[in-house]
């Protein structure tokens, strides 16, 4: 299995999907949600991009979700239920948010992750209990009239 998020930072929050690929074939993908990139800050901002260990785990608050290991200068950074990163409610403080849909679910201005708890059930079916993760920002698109 090989998961990947790719990911658009703004000032405000970040927003990405999530595929899981067996082999060479897409067999599941999500929408993910996190804070804006503030240089790796604790509890401010979303993790790097990179490569990350993740395995499953129970968390006493979260229930069923998945731990990233080795962030640097960071610890405890989950993929977790939730839906909000930004505004007048926030439920993560560096964590990784997963959804089904984007939509504004409490109408401040500010996309959400909707379906939270589907979305984890369905990523807790199809990985395994250790895998790797693959984080990366895409590459601006060139305006091809620029030149």
């Amino acid at each position: 299995m090989r998961v990947v998020i790719s990911r658009r930072l703004t000032d405000k929050q970040t927003t990405g999907c999530l595929y899981v690929f067996n082999e060479d074939r897409a067999v599941y993908n999500c929408k993910t949600i996190e804070l804006p990139f503030l240089d790796n800050i604790k509890n401010e901002s979303c993790i790097p991009e990179g490569r990350y260990n993740v395995r499953k785990i129970v968390s006493q608050h979260y229930g069923k979700c998945f731990i990233v290991d080795d962030v640097p200068e960071r610890d405890s950074i989950l993929i977790h239920v939730g839906n909000y990163a930004s505004g007048s409610k926030v439920d993560t403080k560096g964590c990784i948010l997963v959804g089904l849909r984007f939509a504004d679910i409490n109408q401040d201005g500010n996309l959400d992750v909707a379906d939270s708890r589907k979305a984890m059930n369905l990523l807790l079916e199809v990985l395994p209990k250790k895998f790797i993760l693959d984080i990366f920002n895409p590459l601006p698109s060139i305006d091809s009239n620029a030149f």
